[in-house]
């Protein structure tokens, strides 16, 4: 498996994956999608931190992105969406873009990385909860679920705020 940063060829499939990813029994395009495409139009969109997973010579699988985000101004990387194609879960996809984006934050030096997901997947990755490490969550519900890594430095605390498109979900 091959992780790079996404191109600009990928990004219909970067689409397509995070809607198969995402996808209900409903019908309609999964939130992700809108989502992404709003990410990339935002200010806080950082390139170097969009990446996809494919075999060598392959089609792209998987993707991941982190976004610059803020913990009552101080910068912040949010996290997500990250997806695998169905055809690919469970195959480790997940798990080496999370690597790959955390290695590509960390050697950038950002202080942390915060996500709202599964403490049983993210804990893998050194993730806890926000609220352990004194960062308060855009929404009080979301409880362990907001989740936070640290990476440089004393870790800043005080409210996070994801990249403008998040507040519109």
């Amino acid at each position: 498996m091959l992780v790079r940063r996404e191109r600009r060829e990928d990004v219909d499939v970067v689409r397509e994956v995070v809607a198969a990813a995402f996808a209900g029994d409903d019908g309609r395009e999964p939130i992700e999608v809108g989502l992404l495409a709003r990410l990339r139009d935002d200010p806080g969109w950082l390139p170097a931190y969009s990446l996809v997973a494919a075999e060598p010579g392959g089609p792209v699988v998987g993707h991941v992105v982190a976004t610059r985000g803020d913990v009552d101004g101080r910068p912040a990387l949010g996290l997500g969406p990250l997806a695998v194609h169905p055809t690919w879960q469970g195959r480790g996809v997940g798990s080496a873009l999370m690597h790959a984006v955390l290695g590509a934050a960390e050697g950038r030096d950002e202080a942390l990385v915060a996500l709202l997901g599964a403490p049983s997947f993210y804990g893998r990755f050194g993730f806890r909860p926000a609220s352990d490490l004194g960062i308060v969550a855009p929404d009080p519900a979301w409880g362990a679920s907001f989740q936070a890594r640290l990476l440089a430095g004393p870790a800043p605390r005080g409210f996070f705020r994801y990249a403008a498109p998040f507040a519109e979900l």
